[in-house]
């Protein structure tokens, strides 16, 4: 065969042979549409299944990330092949703190994909046509809750969307300053069906004016009688202005604080003179010497003398008693003055010392004997009350009532 037939048949099988390789390459490329994340394109491929395409592209998937149809699927000329990245979402609710992975680009898609109780109504810290990054997002979340609300001591209720009490009191307009309790705290967080209770608290300045007492001085005067009292000079209470300082609790005053304090007028202390001069005793009255009897007539017979008149008996001068002393009817016998530094003493208790004395309380003489008490126990021998007798009387009768009933009756037993 001559040369150029030989390069001629050559020819012809190097263009068969281009012409069945070009044949080769054009059965394997195929089109595929590939959609990441929503963004779609068209890329040639050579492999045989989703997961070489992929490959290609340099397209790695994580645990969270979805891909349509499944990564070991043929791909077929036109196949459509969609992959979707999971994204982290952590969403807060009402406090609580949950994570959830969702293909979700957008907040509203991402709720509606893992159907979250209560989103539908619920506040959110993102709008929900706000996107979410390969990074992922925090979502916080408040939905609706009742609550209970103590307003300066009014009741009342609010349904509320937010998720601390201070913004909870905000939704329901309610105002306070930073002097105002809330209970509990302003950042705690709301629940359903809490109370809320928030005490208004105040203060202001004010100025009151109260009285000093005036002291009672007592002075001892050997001059006068014991048992009588004088006063030298009347008592007048002194005053004192306060600035006082005055906290209120929802209207009303729960405490006051003084912050200074004036004297404005001295106290002038009452003074009361005492007697120390020993009282002299009562004299006990005379008592009329018996009239001489007549002599019985002798059964002899006798010249009868003549009787001589008898002589008129002179009746006893009566014996008069101290004017200090209160008077007395009494004879003065059976006067028992045992215990009288002890009845003394309660008498400047009962009565400053004053044995006479009746102020109409019906309380009567140094022990204050009231007039069953006095009768009761025999006074009625010396008078008829016992602002009536005499020192000396008073203290018998009283050792009458202590033989019986002891110091039980008197309040200034104290004093013995």
């Amino acid at each position: 065969m001559s040369s150029p037939a030989i390069r001629r048949i050559t020819q012809a099988g190097v263009v068969g042979a281009l012409a069945l390789g070009v044949s080769g390459v054009v059965v394997m490329d195929k089109s595929v549409a590939l959609s990441v994340d929503g963004e779609k394109s068209t890329v040639h491929s050579f492999g045989g299944t989703v997961a070489d395409v992929l490959d290609k592209q340099g397209i790695e998937l994580g645990e969270h990330d979805t891909v349509t149809p499944s990564a070991q699927t043929p791909v077929d000329d036109g196949q459509t092949i969609v992959v979707r990245y999971g994204r982290k979402l952590t969403v807060t609710v009402d406090g609580k703190e949950r994570e959830y992975w969702t293909t979700a680009t957008t907040v509203g898609d991402a709720l509606k994909e893992l159907g979250i109780r209560g989103s539908d109504d619920a506040v959110l810290s993102a709008s929900r046509s706000q996107g979410i990054g390969r990074d992922g997002l925090e979502l916080k979340m408040s939905t609706p809750k009742d609550v209970k609300l103590l307003i300066g001591g009014k009741r009342s209720t609010a349904t509320v969307t937010a998720a601390t009490v201070e913004a909870a009191l905000k939704q329901a307009e309610v105002r306070y300053d930073s002097n105002d309790l809330i209970k509990p705290g302003a950042s705690a967080a709301v629940k359903d069906g809490m109370t809320i209770r928030l005490d208004r608290i105040s203060n202001k300045s004010d100025r009151r004016t109260e009285s000093i007492p005036f002291t009672t001085v007592y002075k001892k005067d050997a001059s006068m009688l014991e048992g009588t009292t004088k006063v030298e000079r009347e008592g007048r209470d002194g005053l004192r202005t306060n600035n006082v300082r005055l906290y209120y609790k929802n209207g009303k005053v729960s405490d006051s604080k003084v912050t200074n304090s004036k004297i404005t007028r001295k106290p002038v202390n009452k003074i009361v003179v005492q007697g120390t001069k020993p009282k002299p005793e009562p004299k006990p009255k005379a008592t009329a010497a018996p009239k001489a009897s007549t002599p019985k007539s002798s059964t002899r017979t006798s010249t009868p003398k003549p009787t001589s008149s008898p002589e008129p008996t002179s009746s006893p001068e009566p014996t008069s008693e101290p004017t200090s002393e209160p008077k007395s009817t009494g004879s003065g016998a059976g006067i028992d003055l045992s215990r009288a530094a002890m009845w003394d003493r309660i008498a400047q208790c009962e009565s400053t010392g004053n044995w006479s004395i009746n102020t109409g309380n019906g309380y009567y003489g140094g022990l204050q004997f009231d007039i069953r008490t006095w009768l009761g126990a025999g006074g009625g021998d010396f008078a008829q009350r016992a602002d009536l007798a005499s020192r000396a009387e008073q203290i018998t009768v009283a050792n009458r009532v202590y033989a019986q009933r002891g110091l039980q009756p008197w309040g200034c037993a104290h004093a013995a």
